[in-house]
């Protein structure tokens, strides 16, 4: 059984931080099949179009009958463990500061027989789930886990090594006037989250909830105005350093049709708010998190982003909205190439019109702060880069890939 996580001791100042080191990184590009399916979270293999088979590890051709139909799809999680090795020894940097490391074959329900990263309680012998996961250089893996679940699970080294689990790490959630942000609070601390900073722009105003957020423990408001380079950089040389998990929750919401005299104005009033204050933590904040992806249980490990959905269709009420979503999710591919040198993940969190005042026009469903909140610490456990959070995010990622001109026609309207 996993041993429970013990709280990280606190970290001796004088020591060298350890360098980060990456697994292994090459694949083929049919094998981002595996990619795509594990940044989501979902578990798909290739199947032959004639035989029907399925593959693994991914192939040009059929190893059945030499079709080249081969199409990543949803395949069955379960499977047996025939035969199990415990390494101890390896020539692989990454791995030789993990020993030791276990691995496995495991006899999928759907055909193939996959070596896979255990979990330290997989039994040879006995049923296992399989996942994709994404490793710390950012490529998909197979991963067995037991099929029953048993306590501190989320524990295991190995399968903390590929998610971003919250417990006993130091949170920082950016905007403290987002709507979402005490359900994100909550959220972190019942997680196991050991501390939440949050940034709170223009402080002489009053702030909702600012009582109830002061009454939990761990929680501390600091000043941060996300388009002020200067306050971003200040508190990034008093924190950045303890930062595992920054929430980027910069938005700017109004409403605005194209054609409108303020719209120039609103447009960059949002990109101001979201592009800019985006960079800005970037900038400030990126270089400290990269540099500490090896810090033990309590590296800094994560960097999330919240978006609108319409950042990946322009929903014209919402223009303003649209477009500079759409440039934070350029800028966060960028982001995420920069951090994934020091082994930090980069979550995309694309949710619906929240349940707040400016989206009072938009028809439900709509999506709560604590379903947002949920939605962003299962993404962090397990290890995803993409979350659709609510009806209607999930269904705008269906019909972009379904079909992206109906689409652009059906939300232009």
């Amino acid at each position: 059984m996993t041993e429970p996580l013990s709280p990280p001791k606190r970290k001796n100042p004088l020591a060298r931080t350890r360098r980060t080191l990456l697994p292994p990184s090459a694949r083929s590009r049919t094998a981002h099949g595996l990619t795509l399916a594990a940044a989501e979270g979902r578990f798909a293999l290739q199947r032959c179009g004639e035989c029907g088979k399925f593959t693994y590890p991914p192939r040009d051709a059929c190893p059945e009958c030499l079709s080249s139909q081969l199409v990543f799809v949803e395949a069955p999680v379960g499977g047996v463990l025939v035969t199990s090795t415990t390494i101890h020894v390896t020539g692989d940097s990454y791995f030789r500061e993990h020993m030791p490391w276990r691995q496995g074959i495991v006899v999928a329900d759907c055909g193939p027989r996959i070596i896979a990263h255990l979990h330290a309680d997989c039994t040879d012998g006995e049923r296992v789930n399989l996942s994709l996961r994404l490793d710390k250089a950012g490529q998909p893996v197979a991963f067995a886990a037991p099929s029953q679940r048993a306590s501190n699970m989320q524990d295991d080294p190995a399968l903390r090594e590929m998610t971003a689990d919250p417990r006993y790490r130091r949170v920082l959630i950016t905007n403290g006037r987002h709507p979402a942000t005490e359900a994100l609070v909550r959220s972190f601390k019942d997680a196991g989250a050991t501390s939440v900073f949050v940034g709170v722009a223009e402080a002489w105003k009053p702030l909702a909830g600012e009582d109830r957020l002061g009454a939990i423990d761990g929680v501390q408001l600091l000043p941060l105005d996300l388009t002020d380079q200067r306050s971003v950089f200040n508190l990034a040389a008093d924190i950045a350093g303890k930062v595992d998990i920054l929430v980027n929750t910069a938005d700017h919401v109004r409403p605005v049709h194209l054609f409108e005299p303020a719209g120039t104005r609103k447009l960059m009033e949002a990109v101001n708010a979201t592009v800019a204050g985006t960079m800005n933590l970037a900038q400030a904040f990126g270089p400290a998190m990269a540099g500490r992806g090896a810090d033990g249980v309590n590296s800094a490990a994560a960097w999330v982003n919240l978006l609108s959905a319409y950042a990946l269709a322009n929903a014209p009420e919402f223009g303003a909205v649209s477009v500079s979503h759409a440039a934070c999710l350029s800028l966060s591919h960028w982001l995420r190439a920069e951090l994934r040198k020091g082994g930090v993940r980069l979550l995309n969190a694309f949710a619906g019109p929240l349940d707040d005042e400016w989206y009072q026009s938009v028809p439900a469903p709509r999506v709560s702060a604590g379903q947002l909140a949920d939605g962003i610490i299962d993404g962090l456990r397990r290890g995803l880069e993409e979350i659709y959070v609510g009806d209607v995010a999930r269904d705008i990622r269906a019909r972009l890939a379904a079909n992206p001109k109906a689409l652009e026609r059906e939300i232009g309207r």
